[in-house]
């Protein structure tokens, strides 16, 4: 007997027919006579409606109860999906973060996975009940609900998977598997049949929407045998691992990401620390950032840009404003019109000249580069976001038509 976790995403839930889809793989799985534990994401555009109606109540509602409504979602879907599977006849409970003992920090929607008391679910799988539980969602250590962040019920599939040493972990999305590309942006993007944990992490965290970038760092670390695959069809998925056979192409995919938006402080004094005391702010407060560029201004200055989440950077701007007069810069510029495209392969370390193919391609196809960050495995530039998609277009075609 083995134990599966599958994890089913807001797409392959959105109505009664999708539920009673995702039933049938889940009957199917356990009458094979696995121990099956279940993950699963709000209903379709549930989140965002959510946060829709909160819109209407409240303009700036406090995060603690953003996430007492947000948490709703997931509870929904695994009480649908329970009672689909209890009119097949088959034995099964549904339990909600805080049932399940999901301990996080008490960062309100954004919240990380610190334990996973395993008694609950372990006796409920001692009966041979099949576990649904919510995703997304814990308690912090004074018992308030929390959430994980945007595609979080991934982050909680892989961290069950983990914590119950599962002997699989399947991610059912409404796609085949991890593509080169988008395929609603590029038609010909290709199924990758496998994929290395590293590049799987670059991907997600460059903006590829396949899995929640956390979940990849936990299925690393914990060497939790990960899978992406399709809850509208029965084909073999993309495997995540650590290592995988040679591909022919240098690269392993192309993201793109059009949540984020660069600040820029002009004007800094030239001193040692000033870097050190604008970036730490932000942690404080919670702001993750992304690229940065550092460049010599004028008179003794120096200019600092960085990108954050478009969602954080009236708050960043706040923050610098506030603390003016100690960092003693000249003045803050922002635009949320950006977009960030990326390469990732672990072909970039052994092999020169990638990341100037790229370049020729944006060249080729007009498109400016505003910034560029790299890391051993990966290229990344900032672009105006309108011309995103046509950048992810050149790319692709430069590295996957010519193989």
């Amino acid at each position: 007997m083995s134990l599966i976790v599958q994890k089913f995403g807001g797409s392959s839930v959105k109505d009664a027919r999708r539920i009673r889809n995702v039933a049938g793989i889940i009957a199917e799985t356990y009458l094979a006579g696995n121990d099956v534990l279940v993950v699963l994401s709000a209903q379709g555009d549930t989140t965002d409606d959510l946060i829709a109606k909160a819109a209407e109540i409240n303009d700036h509602p406090s995060k603690r109860e953003m996430d007492m409504l947000l948490s709703t979602g997931e509870q929904i879907s695994i009480a649908l999906c329970a009672m689909a599977l209890e009119s097949m006849g088959l034995s099964c409970v549904s339990l909600a973060g805080w049932q399940v003992g999901v301990r996080t920090s008490g960062v309100h929607s954004d919240a990380r996975i610190k334990k996973i008391e395993t008694e609950r679910i372990q006796a409920e799988l001692d009966q041979h009940r099949i576990v649904l539980v919510a995703g997304f969602q814990g308690v912090d250590r004074i018992g308030d609900v929390t959430t994980l962040g945007r595609g979080g019920s991934d982050t909680s599939a892989v961290a069950l998977a983990a914590a119950f040493n599962a002997d699989l972990c399947q991610i059912y999305t409404d796609v085949d598997g991890v593509f080169t590309t988008d395929p609603r942006i590029v038609s010909n993007a290709r199924k990758l049949d496998e994929i290395t944990y590293d590049e799987m992490l670059e991907l997600a965290s460059q903006g590829a929407q396949v899995l929640h970038n956390r979940s990849v760092e936990l299925a690393k670390k914990f060497h939790v045998n990960l899978e992406v695959l399709s809850s509208l069809n029965r084909k073999p998925g993309t495997k995540v691992k650590e290592v995988t056979k040679v591909e022919k192409t240098n690269i392993a995919g192309v993201a793109k990401d059009t949540s984020i938006a660069r600040i820029a402080l002009i004007g800094l004094q030239h001193n040692p620390g000033v870097a050190f005391q604008v970036f730490d702010l932000l942690s404080k407060s919670g702001i993750n950032v992304d690229v940065i560029l550092q460049s010599i201004g004028r008179q003794d200055t120096k200019d600092i840009t960085f990108t954050v989440h478009k969602k954080d950077m009236e708050e960043a701007e706040q923050i610098l404003n506030d603390h003016r007069e100690a960092l003693k810069f000249d003045h803050i510029e922002m635009d949320d019109k950006m977009g960030k495209v990326s390469i990732v392969g672990a072909g970039l370390m052994s092999n020169c000249g990638v990341a100037a193919k790229m370049f020729e391609a944006l060249y080729e196809a007009g498109i400016n580069i505003q910034m560029i960050n790299t890391s051993e495995i990966r290229v990344s530039v900032l672009l105006d976001e309108e011309d995103v998609n046509k950048a992810v277009k050149a790319i692709h075609a430069k590295f996957f038509d010519e193989i």
